[in-house]
């Protein structure tokens, strides 16, 4: 027997420990390596600067066997992805393009790209290469054609209007580019030599962990390699199922409502009832609202994503994210709600701004369960905020941090993203060099975060002018219902969307001349128990910072 625990029998090499966490290492460290190849060749601001991108491995299952940390919302719907290219009978050499909701994707700008993985086979077999995987990478692109610049319309009522929709079709064929797909896709998008580095970009990524496994498996070979993505997996479920154990037994439901849908202002009902037996966990959304005729329906791969992305973080966000850590996870979503909507509906803001309030609704359930491992509610919401030429010549997308919720023992963090979004802010030089547009100003918002024992996190002031005509649109939220603050903590700061100074709606296509100001305020994070329990010394550091609701200091600067 060798150090893999491999003998004659013919059994599976059985890996110990020390090997187990050896290819563990190795094969994060792939997703990692992709995901730097990504953005290092990017073209686009959006995925080079703002790293709004993921990257992952899969095993020829179409089971996930590692992920980089990115972003929480593409990861978690990356095996319907797999899955609906697996269904293609794809064949060694292929690379698949998609952004089909409804077939594996998210929404429209997120484009996916995934690509078999079959080593070379020695020269004098006769032997057919054989798929072992596959690398697989998603990135948003700042416009995929639709109504207007940049792909995020407010109003849209339907799919064809947020742009060029690609079910899973083959990009690359056997090894080699099939042009006429390509030239297909960029026909149909604005500012098309950047689609072109993107998915250049995206291409290197894949290529990248195509190598990198092959390496894998030409060290350690394929039966040893194949054993180490059942254990992975295996380890993976074993520590998210004695985490989940650990939880009290009950059912513990809760409500939160999407403030409007780009077409009705009404407030729209998420319902989820989260259920914890023994070392399983049970998520029905049965209740929810209905099918949207605006764009926040969301595809149940999103929802799906959310409730993965929570249950991580109650239990121990340290587990490896593979397929294991989903196993235990049961997500029940009714055909036909705005978590599970029919084709053709519109679904660019369910992507961004449904599934942070999906995220929150199911934090506020598993707090009864865990109250001390939930924070107070952070800003809900992505910010998204998008600013086309009309003309077609650039498409800027971006969203912007905010209030994080205060924590049982700190507070909440100033200024960032939060929830199912894990991108950086776009630097103001980027923006300044990159597009006609100038920033007035980005700091942080003095007295957002909730009061509380523990404060809830600042949001964020960002205001730009736009030097040319343009089109701007905004898919917000949090701007008539506060993040709320737990334990007796305060409620976060409202924000507030404003062009030229005056408010627009949480949702809203607008078209403005040159010289034009967009302001958005985000919202701050709920605080966390009684503000009369807070440190003094923390109360006068706030006063010191001009981040309290009293202070007449100017705030701290935002980081770039």
């Amino acid at each position: 027997m060798d150090r893999m625990g491999s003998d004659d029998s013919g059994d599976p090499p059985r890996i110990d420990p020390v090997t187990l966490e050896v290819f563990r290492n190795r094969l994060e460290g792939i997703a990692e390596e992709m995901g730097r190849t990504l953005i290092r060749g990017a073209y686009s601001p959006n995925i080079k600067e703002r790293r709004d991108c993921s990257t992952a491995l899969f095993d020829a299952e179409g089971r996930m066997v590692a992920q980089a940390e990115h972003i929480p919302v593409h990861l978690g719907a990356m095996p319907a992805a797999v899955s609906a290219v697996r269904d293609r009978d794809p064949r060694p050499g292929d690379v698949f393009v998609l952004n089909d909701p409804f077939t594996g994707g998210t929404h429209l700008p997120d484009v996916t790209l995934v690509s078999t993985i079959a080593p070379d086979v020695d020269a004098a077999s006769d032997s057919e290469p054989e798929i072992v995987g596959y690398a697989v990478s998603r990135a948003h692109h700042a416009d995929v054609g639709g109504m207007t610049p940049g792909s995020m319309p407010a109003g849209a009522r339907d799919i064809h209007q947020e742009g060029l929709c690609i079910p899973p079709i083959r990009l690359v064929a056997n090894g080699e580019l099939r042009e006429d797909v390509r030239s297909l896709v960029l026909a149909n998008v604005r500012n098309a030599g950047e689609r072109r580095a993107d998915l250049r970009a995206q291409l290197a990524a894949n290529e990248r962990g195509e190598r990198r496994l092959s390496d894998l498996i030409d060290e350690y070979g394929r039966d040893v390699v194949f054993a180490g993505f059942d254990a992975v997996i295996e380890y993976s479920r074993e520590r998210i199922t004695e985490a989940i154990a650990e939880l009290p037994d009950g059912t513990y439901a809760a409500t939160d409502v999407l403030e409007g849908d780009g077409v009705s202002d009404e407030d729209i009902p998420i319902r989820v009832a989260v259920t914890i037996d023994g070392s399983t966990v049970d998520v029905d959304f049965s209740g929810t609202a209905g099918q949207l005729e605006g764009n926040l329906n969301a595809p149940s791969a999103v929802a799906r994503s959310a409730v993965y992305f929570v249950v991580r973080c109650i239990t121990d966000p340290d587990i490896p994210p593979n397929e294991g850590c989903y196993d235990p996870v049961t997500v029940t979503v009714p055909e036909g709600t705005l978590l599970n909507p029919e084709p053709p509906a519109a679904v660019v803001g369910g992507n961004v701004e449904t599934s942070q309030r999906v995220t929150d609704v199911v934090f506020t359930a598993l707090a009864r369960a865990a109250p001390d491992r939930v924070p107070a509610q952070g800003q809900g919401t992505m910010n998204n905020l998008t600013v086309g030429a009309r003309d077609g010549s650039f498409a800027y997308y971006e969203t912007i941090g905010g209030g994080f919720g205060a924590r049982p023992d700190r507070d909440g963090m100033d200024g960032v993203h939060v929830g199912m979004t894990n991108t950086l802010n776009t630097p103001v030089e980027s923006i300044e060099n990159e597009y006609p547009m100038s920033i007035e100003r980005y700091a942080l918002r003095p007295g957002s975060g909730g009061d509380g024992e523990f404060r809830g996190g600042l949001g964020i002031e960002r205001v730009l002018t736009i030097e040319t005509d343009a089109t701007v649109s905004i898919l917000s939220e949090r701007r008539r219902h506060r993040p709320r603050g737990v334990s007796g903590g305060e409620d976060g700061a409202l924000g507030e969307n404003l062009i030229d100074g005056e408010p627009v709606p949480a949702k809203a296509t607008v078209e403005i001349d040159p010289g034009t100001t967009v302001t958005i305020r985000t919202p701050g994070g709920g605080g966390h128990g009684d503000p009369a329990d807070r440190d003094p010394e923390a109360t006068a550091n706030d006063r010191r910072n001009g981040t309290d609701r009293d202070s007449d200091q100017e705030p701290r600067t935002g980081e770039e």
